[in-house]
């Protein structure tokens, strides 16, 4: 059998050795978007859980009202660290770390149930990070390993 590779030129890196990376595609901006959206993401959980632990009255439902019973405190530091850490994942996932993308997949994830579970308190709003998370996951999942070899 002959050997199909040799016929395309540039396949070969200067050390003559076969380049293995797959090839890049415009998905890679789309990558660049959703780690920049996870660092907004953070930003707005953490604003969010900051209101939660510092304004009890802000939210017109009393913690009885939401799916789960518990005290706007509680809800404010897990919206904070929820935050942080996506955030923090989100600069990884700029830097083509592969360990924070899996991180950011399955923090997007329990963001859109936190948010889910708290969409009583605040609608429109949770609705929104709701989506977001989703648009970050798609992109993530189906090509986040483009970013590594830019």
């Amino acid at each position: 059998m002959t050997d199909t590779r040799a016929s395309r030129s540039g396949s070969n890196s200067p050390d003559g050795t076969w380049d293995s990376a797959p090839e890049q595609t415009g998905w890679v901006g789309w990558i660049a978007f959703s780690a920049s959206m996870m660092m907004l993401l953070g930003g707005f959980q953490a604003i969010q859980g900051l209101v939660a632990i510092f304004d009890d009255g802000f939210y017109h439902v009393t913690e009885s009202g939401l799916v789960v019973d518990v005290d706007y405190t509680a809800w404010g530091w897990t919206h904070l660290l929820l935050g942080v850490l996506i955030a923090a994942s989100g600069v990884g996932v700029l830097a083509g770390n592969v360990a924070a993308r899996t991180v950011a997949v399955i923090l997007a994830a329990l963001s859109a149930l936190v948010n889910l579970v708290f969409i009583e308190a605040y609608p429109i709003w949770s609705i929104i990070i709701i989506t977001v998370d989703v648009l970050v996951i798609y992109a993530l999942t189906v090509h986040g390993r483009e970013l590594k070899s830019v």
